[in-house]
């Protein structure tokens, strides 16, 4: 192994996007790619490295800057030195990389004045890098890296791409987009369909408008919860908003009628996805015959047509401007997913049931962060791990702290998330001309599979917020929902 993949590999293991957590990367660099920098003795260097680590092998991009020396104020994104003594540092954070970037992307690289645009990358990213370049100029972009990269067409760029192209303003305008191509022996679908040698090609980043002073839907439905003050209208109109993308996504993009086929696939995958969470979260092995009771009735709805969708709807993926529209960011779908999966045309109800389920985790949190405060104040300890149904919060050390106080909280909670999810169901059911109400069972389904997940990843990853989920579970097999259905 080189110096610079040692480096390289030590550098990843610190990164937030690195998928790998707990392994060492067992890095092979696949691709090179050498851009133009106009910086004097600097160069830059655009790496695709496979990680053989990861079954099946993952596929980073990793864009470095190589310098003779360490500029002042650049440490923090050294990433080491390589065989050549030069020393290497992470390209989104270093001046020199962002008009090279641009250039690339078919977008402007100089401001008015013909000085090079800046750039600083934005602190939330986890599976990807974005960067805000010209962030207090006349026409401020977001440049999102994909970190991970897979051969095939990133829905990011291509359903924002198409909504753009279509003159809607549901989504940040998309500036454009940068692929490459490489040759991998070491691709596991390349060496599967036998065709190792031939070149695969694939999105590395996409350049889409900037929106200033926006806020997430999450923040707003949080201080609108915490604050006791009706989300109906904002989840009315995010409702409508989510209708008009997919109704311009069937437009321009490929849609198809359901077959027995595609109902029946789906419905085994929820009960394939269940086996696996009961693993993870033994509370749902009783719930099971109800569960798949609930995924079994939907097979008789109605199903409307299959198309391509965001796939990852929930609250934090909507963004209020300034003036109070909303657009949707984030088309990437789940980015550990296959591409393949990530692509394929699905059921709208799927990006409903997803921000249907952010107004109950919004309230969720927000009663725990009351059930917190009471536990501490009554010495019961700092952390919940359970609210039992008479009321009862139980903590870390089993103490339980009477709630008294916190049911009036409760049903505030309650009222406020019932009243957002009626409003957005609406708003949706007016913009698109599909009457959810009729499609209850299915959408009752697809939103009990999503929590069904939801309580597979808090139960590996945040335990006390298991009890979020499971209680929506509980809810949605309840004999008095199934009446409804």
């Amino acid at each position: 192994m080189t110096r610079t993949m040692e480096c390289i590999t030590d550098w990843m293991l610190r990164q937030r996007w690195y998928a790998g957590k707990g392994r060492v990367p067992q890095l092979v660099e696949v691709s090179r790619a050498e851009w133009a920098c106009d910086e004097p003795g600097v160069s830059i260097r655009v790496l695709l490295l496979r990680d053989t680590a990861n079954v099946p092998p993952s596929l980073y991009h990793v864009p470095i800057v190589v310098r003779p020396t360490i500029p002042r104020g650049a440490g923090r994104s050294l990433i080491g030195r390589d065989e050549h003594d030069d020393y290497l540092f992470d390209a989104p954070f270093d001046p020199a990389y962002i008009p090279s970037l641009l250039r690339e992307l078919g977008a402007p690289s100089v401001d008015s004045t013909g000085a090079p645009l800046e750039g600083r990358v934005h602190s939330g990213e986890q599976s990807n890098t974005s960067i805000i370049v010209n962030e207090h100029g006349g026409q401020p972009l977001m440049v999102k890296l994909f970190r991970l990269v897979q051969a095939g067409e990133n829905p990011d760029v291509v359903l924002q791409a198409a909504l753009s192209a279509a003159g809607s303003r549901a989504v940040p305008r998309v500036a454009g987009a940068l692929r490459a191509t490489w040759s991998d022996p070491l691709d596991p679908r390349a060496a599967a369909d036998g065709h190792a040698a031939e070149p695969r090609t694939g999105h590395l980043a996409v350049a889409q408008e900037f929106v200033r002073d926006a806020r997430d839907g999450w923040a707003i439905a949080l201080e609108s919860a915490r604050d006791g003050t009706s989300f109906a209208a904002d989840a009315r109109a995010l409702g409508a908003l989510l209708a008009e993308v997919h109704a311009t996504l069937a437009q321009h993009l490929p849609s198809r009628e359901p077959s027995l086929g595609d109902v029946v696939g789906a419905i085994a995958g929820w009960h394939q996805r269940l086996a696996i969470a009961t693993a993870d979260a033994p509370e749902l092995r009783a719930l099971r015959p109800s569960i798949d009771a609930v995924y079994d009735a939907a097979h008789d709805e109605p199903w409307p047509a299959l198309q391509r969708i965001h796939g990852d709807a929930h609250l934090g993926q909507a963004l209020r401007r300034p003036d109070g529209g909303w657009v949707l960011v984030d088309f990437e779908g789940e980015p550990l997913r296959p591409l393949e999966d990530r692509t394929r045309l699905d059921s709208p109800v799927r990006d409903v049931a997803g921000v249907v389920r952010s107004f109950d985790y919004a309230r969720g949190t927000v009663l725990a962060e009351h059930v917190g405060a009471a536990a501490r104040r009554d010495g019961a300890g700092d952390s919940v791990t359970s609210v039992t149904p008479d009321g009862d919060v139980r903590t870390h050390d089993a103490r339980p702290v009477r709630a008294e106080a916190l049911s009036e909280t409760a049903q505030r909670l309650d009222d406020w998330a019932r009243e957002a999810r009626e409003a957005f169901l609406e708003g949706y059911s007016e913009g698109s001309g599909l009457d959810l109400r009729s499609h209850r069972a299915l959408l009752d389904a697809f939103e009990l599979d999503k929590a069904v997940y939801e309580a597979m990843y808090e139960a590996r990853n945040r335990p006390t917020w298991l009890p979020i989920p499971l209680a929506a579970v509980e809810r949605l097999v309840a004999p008095a929902n199934a009446h409804q259905r």
